[in-house]
C-alpha cells in the first residue's frame, strides 16, 4: 500500500518529496531491528504521558518508519513500519508545526486514516523531529485509544522529549555525513588506483587482445563480478571478444562465452553494438532482464546464468581521435550484489576511454610498424646469384618499438669477379636509423665498386666521405671481399667494432675470426684501418651479422657467438635457407633487429 497523491494537495506533496528531507531521512532509516535511544524516549512518552503509544516516527515518502515504539500491536510492531496512508504524523511534516488532536475521528485530515480501525489509534499529539537544516523527518507521538484532552504539561513534555529526539537525529545524520564521505573518498581512492593500474598495465602492450584481457582481469573483482570486452577497428568486420570473471573456476565458461559473442551472433551482439552506436553507457536494474531477455541462445544463457547475471552495465570503448565507438565493456555483478553506483559509472565510462585510447596506439603502432617495415626492406639488396658463391640473407625486425633500425646486408660483384659482402649496424632504432642505413649503404656501394683497394683502404675512405659530407652517422659495420684462389678462396676483411665474422670448415670445426678492435664508422679520421686476410677451402660457409643475433642483457657477447658456433656445427649438412632459420632460432629476445648474411662457398 502507498500513498494516495491524489488526495494530497500540491504544496503538501513539495513538502513530503523535499530531496534534502528525504536524504536525511533515509540516513536515518536502520531496518526492522529495535533502536534502543528512540525505543527509550517512546518508553518515556507512555510512563510520563500516560499513553498506551509511544512512538518516534521518521516520515519516508511512501511509507512511516517506527524508529522507537511502545505499545504498537503486531504486526506492526515487528516490521516497525506502516505505510503512509495509515500516518498521522505526516501532517505534522506537511503542516510544519506539531498537531494535537483530541479525536482523530472528528477532523477532517484524519478521520479516514486506516490506523483508526486497525490499531484503535483515537487521540494523537504529535511534535516534530528536526535535522540539521530544521526540516521535519519525522515526530515523537503519543496516541490514545479514547479521546483526550491533551494537557499543556504534557504538550510541553513532549516537545522536550522531541528536542532531544532531534539532537539525537543531528548527531546520527553528522555520523552518517562522515561515514559516507569516508565512504566515498575511499571509494575514489581505490577508483583512481583501479584507473592508475589500468592505464599503466594497458601502455605496456600494444596487442590489442591482450590490453582487453588486462582490463578484464583489472576490472573483475574491483568493479565488477565478471565482464566480456568487445573491440573491433571495422564497425562491420569481426570482433576481438574477451570474458573475464573473478571466479577462477569460471575461466572455461568465459572462454566459451568469448567465443559464442562473437560479432557474427546476435544474442550479445545486440547487446554490445547498441551502446558502441549510441556511444553512452548504458545501465541495467538489479534483475537485468532487459539485458537478459535478449539472450535467446540456450547454451550462452546457460553460462551466464551460471556466471551470476544480476546488475549490469555496458559502457562504449570510445576513439579519442574518431568520432566512433571501438567496441563495448559489459560489465555484471552476482545478483547478490547492489547495482552500480553513479561514480562506479563515471569510472566504467573512463575505463572505456582509456581502453579506446589503447586500442587507437596499437592501430598507430601497427600501422608504422608497417610502413617502417617496408621501408626498410625496400632498401635491402637483393642478393645476386654467383657462381660458386651462394648466397642467403635474412633480415628481422625488433619485437619492440617501430619494427625498423639500421642493421642491414649487401653484396654485389666487382668487375674483376671478386664478391663484395657487407653487415652492418647504424646506431638507433628508428626511422632517422633506417634513413641514414640508407645513405651509408648506397656510400660503401658507391666508394667500393670497381676499386680494387683492400677493405680497411675501402672502410677509411668511408670514414672520410661520412666525415667530409657530414652525414649523421655512427654504425658497425663487417666488409669483406672474396675472391677465388689456388687452394679454394682468399678472403680479406675490415671490421669497424662489430661483432667477429664465423666461418664454418668443411670439417664441422668454426673459426671465429677475432681482430684488434677498430673505432666505430662515422668518426673522425685517425690512423688507417687494417684489413685482415684468410685463405678459406672450398666446402666453407661465411656468416656475418648484427649484434642482436648475439648480445642480450643478462649475457656476455661470448655466450651467443658460442650458441652461433654450436647451431653451425649442428646443422652445418642443412641448405642454407634453413640453416638461416635455425640461426635465428637461438637469438634471445629480440630488443633489437636482426641481419645476417650467409656466404657459402663450394
Amino acid at each position: 500500500m502507498v500513498l494516495q497523491w491524489d488526495l494530497i494537495g500540491e504544496a503538501e506533496r513539495r513538502v513530503l518529496a523535499d530531496p534534502l528531507r528525504l536524504r536525511s531521512v533515509r540516513r536515518l532509516i536502520g531496518g526492522p531491528v529495535p533502536d534502543e535511544a528512540f525505543d527509550r524516549v517512546a518508553m518515556l512518552v507512555r510512563k510520563l504521558v500516560d499513553a498506551p503509544m509511544g512512538v518516534v516516527c521518521l516520515v519516508d515518502l511512501d511509507r512511516q518508519v517506527l524508529a522507537g515504539q511502545v505499545g504498537v500491536p503486531d504486526p506492526l510492531a515487528s516490521i516497525r513500519e506502516m505505510p503512509l496512508t495509515h500516518s498521522f504524523s505526516r501532517h505534522v511534516v506537511t503542516s510544519g508545526e506539531m498537531q494535537v488532536v483530541r479525536d482523530v475521528r472528528a477532523d477532517p485530515r484524519m478521520r479516514d486514516n486506516p490506523a483508526i480501525t486497525e490499531i484503535n489509534a483515537i487521540a494523537y499529539a504529535g511534535a516534530p523531529i528536526t535535522d540539521p537544516d530544521g526540516l521535519i523527518v519525522g515526530t515523537l507521538c503519543a496516541v490514545d485509544h479514547e479521546p483526550r484532552v491533551w494537557t499543556p504539561s504534557e504538550i510541553a513534555l513532549l516537545s522536550e522529549l522531541a528536542a532531544v529526539c532531534s539532537s539525537e537525529v543531528c548527531l546520527r545524520i553528522a555520523r552518517a555525513a562522515a561515514d559516507e564521505a569516508r565512504r566515498t573518498a575511499e571509494s575514489a581512492h581505490h577508483q583512481l588506483e583501479l584507473l592508475a593500474e589500468l592505464t599503466e598495465s594497458l601502455a605496456a602492450t600494444m596487442d590489442v587482445e591482450e590490453a582487453m584481457r588486462r582490463l578484464g582481469d583489472i576490472v573483475t573483482g574491483r568493479l565488477a563480478d565478471w565482464c566480456v570486452v568487445a573491440v573491433a577497428d571495422d564497425p562491420g568486420g569481426p570482433a576481438s571478444v574477451v570474458a573475464t570473471h573473478r571466479d577462477p573456476e569460471r575461466a572455461a565458461d568465459m572462454g566459451r562465452l568469448a567465443a559464442l559473442a562473437d560479432f557474427a551472433r546476435d544474442d550479445l551482439r545486440s547487446m554490445l553494438l547498441a551502446v558502441r552506436r549510441g556511444g553512452r553507457p548504458f545501465r541495467s536494474g538489479d534483475g537485468a532482464a532487459d539485458l537478459r531477455s535478449r539472450i535467446s541462445d540456450t547454451e550462452l544463457a546457460e553460462i551466464t546464468t551460471r556466471a551470476g547475471f544480476g546488475a549490469s552495465l555496458i559502457v562504449p570503448i570510445t576513439s579519442p581521435v574518431r568520432p566512433r565507438a571501438l567496441g563495448a565493456v559489459l560489465l555484471v555483478n552476482h545478483p547478490d550484489r547492489q547495482g552500480f553506483t553513479a561514480a562506479e559509472e563515471w569510472t566504467a565510462a573512463e575505463i572505456g576511454r582509456r581502453a579506446g585510447l589503447a586500442v587507437e596506439n596499437s592501430r598507430l603502432y601497427r600501422e608504422q610498424r608497417h610502413v617502417a617495415e617496408v621501408l626498410q626492406r625496400s632498401m635491402l639488396t637483393d642478393l645476386p646469384a654467383i657462381p660458386g658463391v651462394e648466397l642467403h640473407a635474412r633480415y628481422l625486425p625488433a619485437q619492440d618499438g617501430a619494427a625498423v633500425g639500421g642493421d642491414w646486408y649487401d653484396a654485389f660483384v666487382q668487375p674483376d669477379g671478386s664478391v663484395i659482402v657487407a653487415v652492418g649496424d647504424v646506431s638507433g632504432h628508428d626511422i632517422e636509423a633506417a634513413a641514414t642505413m640508407g645513405q651509408l649503404r648506397n656510400l660503401v656501394r658507391g666508394d667500393a665498386y670497381g676499386r680494387d683497394e683492400e677493405p680497411g683502404a675501402l672502410l677509411s675512405a668511408l670514414d672520410n666521405t661520412l666525415h667530409g659530407l657530414r652525414v649523421p652517422a655512427s654504425a658497425t659495420m663487417v666488409l669483406a671481399r672474396v675472391r677465388k684462389s689456388a687452394t679454394g678462396y682468399a678472403i680479406d676483411f675490415g671490421n669497424a667494432g662489430h661483432p667477429p665474422p664465423l666461418l664454418l670448415l668443411p670439417d664441422g670445426s668454426v673459426q671465429v675470426w677475432w681482430v684488434p678492435p677498430e673505432p666505430l664508422l662515422g668518426l673522425p679520421p685517425r690512423e688507417p684501418r687494417s684489413t685482415d686476410h684468410r685463405d678459406v677451402p672450398a666446402g666453407s660457409t661465411l656468416l656475418l651479422y648484427t649484434d642482436g643475433l648475439v648480445e642480450d642483457r643478462d649475457q656476455f657477447l661470448d655466450d651467443g657467438i658460442d650458441r652461433l658456433s654450436a647451431v653451425l656445427r649442428t646443422h652445418a649438412g642443412r641448405p642454407g635457407d634453413e640453416l638461416c632459420t635455425r640461426l635465428l632460432e637461438v637469438a634471445p629476445r629480440r630488443s633489437d633487429d636482426i641481419a645476417l648474411l650467409l656466404v657459402r662457398l663450394s
